[in-house]
Parts: structure tokens; sequence; C-alpha cells
């Protein structure tokens, strides 16, 4: 059996939902993703990863009632979920031991 994991951006993803909670929207969350990682991500990129991890089962969305500041437009809110905390975790951990032990092999020395 073969492990599947998330990407590197799919990680920075969640994590800026994580961060953002109940303000993780579209333009929020492309904002956070900037000061996390000093890039700029595109909207496209964000919305499709944000839509197969949400079937994947690592986020639940719902649409925010209208706001006049957006002409009557209704922001799709984005809301990690128990299996997303976990998936976060479970990469974290990997990647810690990975990187403890290529540090101790004096890769990095």
């Amino acid at each position: 059996m073969t492990t599947k994991f998330i990407s590197r951006s799919e990680e920075f993803l969640l994590l800026a939902v994580l961060y953002l909670g109940e303000g993780a929207y579209g333009v929020a969350i492309r904002q956070q993703l900037k000061k996390m990682t000093g890039q700029t991500w595109a909207f496209g990129a964000i919305f499709v990863m944000l839509s197969r991890l949400e079937k994947k089962g690592f986020f639940t969305s719902h649409l925010a009632d209208p706001t006049p500041q957006r002409g009557g437009k209704s922001k799709r809110i984005y809301h990690l979920t128990p299996e997303g905390r976990e998936e976060l975790m479970k990469v974290k951990k990997i990647q810690k031991t990975a990187w403890e032990k290529a540090t101790a092999s004096s890769l990095l020395k």
C-alpha cells in the first residue's frame, strides 16, 4: 500500500485556513498565503486546491450572507475539518522526523 501525501502548496493552504479561522475566504486566504510564503498565488490555483481538498474532506464551506461592500455577492467561507487538522499534524510529524534524520546523517552540517 502506498501513502499519498498532500503537496507543500496544499499544506500551506490548510495552514492559511487554520490561521484565518472564521475569516477564511478567497481573498483573505490569498493574502495569508502571500504573508506566509512571500509569493503571489493565483486565485485559480487556490480555488482548484480548495475544491480538491474539500472533496477529500479536509475542508467544509458555506456561503456567507451577501454584503453591500461586495455588491450583494456572498463570500464562500472555508473551515478546516478534524480530518484536515489530522492531515496537518501527520505531515508535520513526518517532516520533523525526516529533517532530524537528514541532519543527523551530516548531510546538512
